[in-house]
């Protein structure tokens, strides 16, 4: 870490580490950074007020767009899987959509590691979203989640579920901890106290734009960097929660990720710069940036499935179907692939009466079969997984 670029930090300080690197097999002697508490005012410059008022109207126009389907849940999972595949890309960790997708019908034996790490993602904001109706955003329901996200992975061990209780660097681990880009505080005290004030901070009530406490919020967390592993991901998962939490949003089909991804070294180098300068505005006029494009791009998808949605009822009906299958066509907005126990569940219906239904579909050309070597009768509607997969 170089050092100099954090000694005059006006919203953080150095403190000396020492300690044994087992991976090189040698003690160090270093610095970490420890950030201060949270001021509870944040000057901006106007063109980042513009670009939060900007982002604002657009969240605005997403929640609204929202209410003109008909069961908006449908659009959680594939939201999920969305930004389960990009925040993992920013930790370096690859899938393809399609492999995501149908690893919910593997037996997790047969998943690759990138595969189960992923699905962990979609697995921890699903128990994220049900924590969130009982408490508050908090280091509880985070840690929680780390739990969820690194189990049978290899962020799994000792650590996994609980704030850090040793020292961690960011870089390239091979290098030692003295070439590392950056050191976060030392676990102990500091560490729980700077998670505390964090904590209070998020969920105080104020007059912070909440969009701003969001960005900042995440800067904090980031800086502190609670877990042994999963911290971006969690810190990412935190917003998609607090999004639903303030009620900016009523399902969590915001995903950033997809935007952050591309722009990964723009995206670290500001939450860095923050540490160095005590800077906020570049953060958070970035971060107003990637949340007006997400909420946007996640409008565009909802009137693309909308019409999608209207035209294959249309063909069902044309075609003198009734009942479930009518149902299901409309609903495949939500199922880029379904198994046929998916309908049975969803319509609390017999498996042959379900079965019936998607061989209407396969007929008339809205799904097909694609279950090779699994053991369930899996099926892809190819609109709608294109659709999702380019959002």
């Amino acid at each position: 870490m170089q050092l100099e670029r954090f000694e005059k930090s006006p919203i953080g300080r150095l403190v000396p580490i020492q300690g044994h690197d087992a991976r090189l097999g040698r003690d160090y002697r270093h610095f970490a950074y420890i950030p201060n508490p949270l001021p509870t005012k944040i000057d901006l410059t106007q063109r980042t007020l513009k670009l939060l008022s900007e982002a604002d109207r657009s969240v605005g126009a997403l929640k609204a767009m929202t209410r003109l389907i008909p069961r908006p849940n449908l659009l959680v999972g594939p939201a999920l899987t969305k930004e389960a595949l990009a925040t993992s890309a920013l930790e370096g960790t690859y899938a393809p959509f399609m492999d995501v997708l149908e690893g919910e019908y593997l037996d997790v034996r047969k998943q690759s590691a990138e595969v189960r790490e992923i699905r962990n993602y979609v697995r921890a904001a699903q128990r994220g979203l049900k924590l969130i109706k009982e408490l508050p955003i908090c280091m509880r329901v985070a840690a929680e989640l780390q739990g969820i996200l690194v189990s049978g992975t290899r962020g799994d061990g000792y650590g996994a579920g609980r704030v850090r209780e040793r020292q961690v660097c960011i870089g390239d681990r091979g290098l030692g901890i003295e070439q590392s880009r950056f050191v976060p505080p030392p676990h102990g005290l500091e560490l729980e106290a700077g998670l505390s004030d964090w904590e209070k901070w998020i969920n105080s009530e104020d007059d912070i734009p909440l969009l701003v406490k969001f960005a900042v919020g995440h800067y904090q967390f980031e800086t502190l960097h609670p877990f042994s592993d999963g911290n971006g991901r969690i810190g990412r998962l935190l917003i998609t929660l607090q999004l639903i939490d303030a009620d900016v949003l009523e399902f969590p089909i915001l995903n950033l990720s997809p935007w952050l991804e591309p722009r990964r070294d723009a995206y670290t180098d500001h939450l860095l710069r923050v540490s160095e300068s005590g800077n906020f505005d570049p953060w958070i006029a970035f971060f107003a940036e990637a949340v007006k494009a997400r909420a946007d791009a996640a409008s565009a998808t909802i009137e693309s499935l909308l019409k999608m949605r209207e035209n294959f009822i249309g063909q069902l009906r044309r075609s003198g179907a009734r009942g479930i299958a009518v149902d299901l066509a409309g609903d495949l907005i939500g199922y880029p692939i379904l198994a046929v126990s998916d309908v049975v569940d969803l319509y609390g219906v017999s498996y042959p009466a379900a079965n019936s239904a998607v061989e209407r579909l396969v007929r008339l050309g809205l799904l097909h079969e694609i279950t090779g070597g699994n053991y369930a009768r899996i099926f892809r509607c190819d609109p709608v997984f294109d659709v999702i997969q380019d959002s």
